[in-house]
């Protein structure tokens, strides 16, 4: 059985969470579940479980994602699809508002991408030889706590 990594990361390219499912799983449905689990440590009080912004490709624009980074305050940076435009502007003035992208922003997407190459450098996540999803989701908590630890030995 073939399976699928889905990860947010901080603005370093540092893994927060984690979730594996099936391969045949699509990337989008898998964005709220992972926004549910997302708790980022504070030095006092409770866990920071809402981010500034969000950046995601264009298979992340959808309705319901959109409609709860909103309902969160949560800012989006997400671009529009060229059949989500033509959809809107076929329905004219009842089609809804342009999605507005933050252009310079979304240029920092690369630091996702960048953390997706990374996790591919180990062979054994590249191929997914592991045949049972527990081993290989450790295989991927192993990769992150390597990343964290990196980084935090590269801070001075």
């Amino acid at each position: 059985m073939s399976t699928k990594i889905h990860q947010l990361v901080d603005g370093n390219g540092l893994p927060l969470v984690t979730l594996i499912t099936p391969g045949q799983a699509g990337d989008s449905p898998m964005f709220l579940p992972l926004m549910a689990q997302l708790r980022i440590g504070r030095d006092a009080g409770r866990p920071r479980t809402r981010p500034d912004a969000v950046r995601a490709d264009k298979a992340y624009s959808s309705r319901a994602i959109r409609s709860h980074l909103r309902s969160r305050g949560i800012k989006s940076v997400i671009p529009e699809p060229d059949d989500q435009k033509g959809h809107r502007k076929r329905r004219g003035s009842c089609g809804g508002r342009p999605v507005a992208l933050d252009r310079a922003d979304y240029k920092n997407r690369n630091v996702v991408e960048r953390q997706y190459c990374h996790l591919k450098q180990w062979r054994g996540l590249a191929t997914r030889y592991d045949k049972h999803a527990i081993v290989y989701r450790a295989a991927v908590i192993l990769n992150a706590v390597l990343a964290w630890t990196r980084q935090l030995s590269d801070t001075p």
